[in-house]
């Protein structure tokens, strides 16, 4: 078990064997890793615990550097634990390099069946037991994703959960993934107005980009295609609070003069490639859909669903825009078949995303009834018109959750927690506590 110092901090590494089939606990195990983060000094100290479940899926822990952040205030009073879920980060890993030890596509897909919230949710109660012993309760921070998870771990173990702090992450109790999407491009559809709003130049130099696109093949430094669709999905910025930013500057870089002609920048690529590569988080893509399946609100398979609804809103459609002289828009938070054949890190794992598209009857991940007789204690920031997650559906949930609070805000994007320095933690542990 390696302990390391950081400035201010004492940084503990723990590892776990879990079932991958909590279902089959004398099956096959897998392991989930977790670094413990306490405060400098107190490292001996009798402090609660506050479990940290990271946004995605498929996203790995943050990797702390020091006392910095969100971190500053939780380790006032806390010893956090932050997890990396299983398939991600130093977890057993799930990659187009690890998944083919699985064998063909079929049984790379029942692999990664258990990969959800409801997995990863028993998965945090053995780490739980192991850390804080039978009878140990600790708090939950839920970002995004995360906050998914935690609405399950209410709705199945809340036995082990002393407080429950969600950030952008209240999910629809009964939503499929079709309603998620047909909700979710309007809104990205108001990210884009904004930010061409913001930056009218942006119209043009983004046509133009888009108009090359069309007309030659692209290819990205180390490999992958760029086409106006993977272009257009770089909207996935818009969601946060400095990503509209983010996007102009990345325009910005987009041409180079040449005795050719405008040619698109190498450097312009090269940062295209670092946004739109799927290397670092592969489940991301692969799951996507998956954590809205729920055989009670819809018994068959997720079938692309943000590929089906997109064709709902034609003013998505980037050659159409081209034609008839309109912006192009930007997509968001999707995930497309497409993807599978122009990102090299998803490429050999183009058969089992479909099977997965195509399963059926997965497991429910949230208890309604039980949510509505809950006892622990939930604080909830709902972000304003949140790009990812739909503020309908968060407030729909919110008042189906028994006792939970909830701070809605327009102060912050979706990344609120991570940009706020600790003042969105500090205000969900004050709700949660009474303090407000």
């Amino acid at each position: 078990m390696a302990v390391h110092r950081q400035p201010g901090t004492v940084l503990t590494d723990h590892t776990f064997a879990v079932p991958l089939d909590h279902d089959a606990p004398d099956g096959e195990r897998i392991e989930v890793y977790a670094r413990e983060v306490v405060a400098a000094g107190r490292a001996k100290e009798d402090l609660p615990w506050l479990l940290y479940l990271q946004g995605g899926p498929g996203g790995r822990s943050p990797r702390p550097l020091g006392r910095d952040g969100w971190l500053t205030r939780a380790l006032d009073d806390h010893r956090v634990l932050l997890l990396d879920q299983r398939g991600t980060g130093r977890s057993t890993p799930a990659t187009r390099q690890t998944l083919p030890t699985r064998g063909d596509a079929a049984a790379q897909a029942r692999y990664l069946t258990h990969f959800r919230a409801d997995s990863i949710v028993r998965d945090c109660e053995i780490v739980r037991r192991g850390l804080l012993g039978e009878d140990g309760r600790w708090s939950v921070l839920g970002q995004s994703f995360g906050g998914f998870c935690a609405v399950t771990y209410l709705s199945f173990a809340p036995q082990g959960l002393r407080e429950v702090l969600i950030t952008g992450g209240l999910p629809g109790l009964r939503s499929t993934a079709h309603d998620v999407y047909r909700a979710a491009y309007p809104r990205i559809e108001r990210k884009n107005r904004a930010h061409y709003d913001r930056y009218p130049g942006d119209v043009e130099a983004v046509r133009a980009v888009v108009r090359q696109l069309a007309e030659r093949e692209v290819t990205l430094p180390g490999a992958g295609r760029l086409t106006p669709e993977a272009f257009q999905s770089l909207g996935l910025m818009l969601g946060s609070g400095n990503g509209s930013h983010t996007l102009h500057y990345l325009i910005e870089d987009a041409f180079l003069s040449t005795p050719a002609g405008p040619v698109l920048s190498d450097s312009f690529l090269c940062q295209v490639r670092d946004h739109l590569s799927f290397a670092g988080n592969p489940l991301y893509a692969v799951l996507h859909e998956a954590i809205y399946g729920q055989r009670s609100v819809s018994a068959g398979g997720t079938g692309w669903a943000a590929e089906q609804v997109r064709g709902e809103f034609p003013q998505f459609d980037a050659a159409a825009a081209l034609a008839d002289g309109a912006p192009v828009l930007f997509t968001g938070e999707t995930i497309h078949p497409w993807m599978f054949g122009t990102d090299p890190a998803l490429a050999p794992l183009r058969e089992t995303a479909e099977l997965l598209a195509q399963h059926e009857q997965w497991p429910d991940l949230y208890a309604p009834d039980r949510l509505a007789r809950n006892e622990v204690p939930v604080a909830a920031a709902i972000y304003h018109d949140d790009m990812y997650v739909d503020t309908a559906d968060s407030l729909a949930t919110a008042a189906a959750i028994r006792g939970l609070r909830t701070w809605v805000t327009d102060e912050y994007e979706h990344d609120g927690l991570r940009v706020s320095g600790g003042r969105v933690l500090d205000r969900l542990l004050r709700l949660a506590r009474g303090e407000l």
